[in-house]
């Protein structure tokens, strides 16, 4: 039952893997006619309005107050929605998007550090060493097997390794917001974090950093917007928090390993032929997480029973808490 209850959970960030796994070529394709800022801030001002009609249709208005917890919310909205989202999309302007979602993979081992960091709690050995070799096998996927194709990353790796360290530290602090339904904090902190993008989009135009998309280019685009919108920013934002909620955040984020796999089948159709050496990495990293969740799921055997002496005590034999074990 215990079994198939976490199969069940599991299909949560497998849901949000995959459909971010998509979404990197669709926004890359976007780029050529919106720039990254604007893109972003507009998908997020459609998906807020959507979040928000859900939430007041499903929980009422007073699941928008923030019962004491503003703070966080709000920084959690900035560093993890603003943050990932607006560092990918600067990112996607600098390297490919199977290269870009090489750095979502290192979200298992950032997602642990972070807890590790900021609950004192150590990543086990097992499933730190699985996210590892997962990496690895991506890492093979993306490079070819050549380490030169690292230095392909520039200025767009380092945007990534933000995006990822606050994806990251939102993922880690989902998990704190058990008493809260996942489509509540999905809908609050999304609130902060597309306020942030807004703030930012106005003051890059108004210094001439970006320029404010005409109508044409945004009906351009319109599908792939949909697409982030809808399956990215609402879809898989919620099924991700519902998994981060059900699985813990160290076990959700290792489901992430799946994204540039995802965006390499992506490519694959789009007409890349991929050499033997990056299925081989493709095969590393599925066996890495399958093997992963199977630790999860084992159950530690019960300590047997220690021995009671003879009970000496008459009171103890009427009073089971004053028997004395040893």
């Amino acid at each position: 039952m215990e079994l198939a209850l976490r199969s069940r959970a599991a299909a949560y960030p497998l849901l949000a893997v995959l459909g971010w796994g998509v979404m990197f070529p669709i926004l890359a394709s976007a780029l050529t006619r919106v720039d990254p800022l604007n893109l972003t801030t507009i998908r997020y001002l459609l998906a807020v309005l959507i979040l928000v009609a859900i939430l007041l249709l499903r929980e009422g208005s007073a699941a928008l107050q923030l019962g004491g917890r503003g703070v966080e919310v709000v920084v959690l909205g900035v560093v993890g929605f603003a943050g990932f989202n607006l560092l990918t999309s600067l990112a996607l302007a600098h390297a490919a998007p199977q290269q870009i979602a090489l750095f979502v993979a290192t979200t298992p081992v950032i997602t642990q550090l972070v807890r590790w960091a900021r609950d004192g709690v150590r990543p086990k050995p097992l499933l730190l060493a699985l996210s590892l070799v997962a990496l690895l096998g991506v890492g093979l996927v993306i490079t070819r097997g050549s380490l030169a194709g690292l230095g392909q990353f520039g200025l767009g790796g380092v945007m990534m390794i933000g995006a990822v360290v606050g994806w990251g530290i939102y993922t880690h602090g989902a998990s704190r917001f058990g008493e809260w339904s996942p489509l509540r904090f999905t809908t609050l902190t999304a609130l902060a974090g597309t306020a942030a993008m807004l703030a930012a989009s106005i003051v890059a135009d108004a210094v001439g950093r970006q320029h404010a998309p005409a109508v044409g280019d945004v009906v351009a685009v319109a599908p792939q917007v949909a697409y982030a919108t809808i399956g990215g920013a609402v879809i898989a934002v919620l099924a991700w928090n519902t998994g981060v909620q059900r699985l813990g955040s160290a076990n959700a984020a290792l489901f992430m390993n799946l994204v540039p796999v995802t965006t390499f089948v992506v490519q694959i159709t789009r007409g890349y032929r991929p050499e033997p050496v990056e299925l081989v990495g493709a095969a590393i990293t599925i066996a890495a997480l399958v093997a992963a969740n199977l630790a999860m799921r084992t159950r530690p055997r019960p300590s047997p029973l220690p021995r009671t002496t003879a009970v000496t005590d008459p009171i103890a034999v009427i009073d089971p808490a004053a028997v004395s074990i040893r």
